[in-house]
């Protein structure tokens, strides 16, 4: 009979949750590349060790930052306004508003975390660049439906349209991080839905 391994060392003394929520911060407010090791553990209250035994390296803890961004309020209001509204444009309309007040939250960070988090390693750029572009396709998608069942004109272009929406968001964003307020995001919103494709 094999006596069963012990495993050596203590275990994690620190609540990773709330170091994850502690690293987004982090990232959200000062972007990938700026934000050290030094910074992270800091923010984190754990020693290096610490965090390289439970996230890895500084780029798996920003994934798993990002992956966890994803399945918050922040992060999924855009597609939680595209399955809750009945119509493409009351969806757009709500992703907007929700935007406007997101981007300005006093509870986190100015603006959208994906537009935030710049960064000069080619590595994460390309994924950050990849996960902003994937929006451009949802919203694409939705907007196809929406000409198919004749809510925008036949003539109105579902690619061109995902872009400007997604343009907005982003400048949205950028504005926010400028000091923009709600109320100045909002006026921004009803703006932008006023090239809302209106059919015959």
């Amino acid at each position: 009979m094999t006596t069963p391994e012990v495993r050596r060392g203590r275990p994690p003394t620190f609540d990773r949750a709330a170091a994850l929520a502690a690293a987004t911060r982090l990232f959200w407010q000062n972007g990938y590349e700026a934000t050290s090791i030094h910074d992270l553990t800091d923010a984190m209250g754990i020693r290096p060790g610490s965090l390289y035994a439970a996230f890895g390296d500084k780029k798996a803890l920003f994934n798993e930052v990002i992956e966890a961004y994803g399945r918050s309020p922040a992060g999924e209001f855009v597609w939680a306004a595209m399955k809750r509204e009945p119509t493409a444009h009351d969806a757009f309309h709500r992703i907007l508003l929700d935007a406007a007040a997101m981007y300005t939250d006093p509870e986190t960070p100015a603006g959208n975390l994906l537009c935030s988090a710049a960064a000069a390693d080619v590595e994460v750029a390309v994924y950050m660049r990849d996960l902003r572009n994937a929006s451009v396709d949802t919203f694409e998608k939705r907007l196809t439906t929406a000409r198919d069942e004749g809510e925008i004109p036949a003539t109105a272009d579902p690619r061109k349209l995902a872009a400007y929406f997604t343009a907005v968001m982003h400048g949205m964003s950028q504005r926010a991080r400028d000091g923009a307020t709600a109320a100045e995001l909002t006026d921004t919103a009803e703006l932008a839905m006023a090239a809302w494709p209106k059919a015959a």
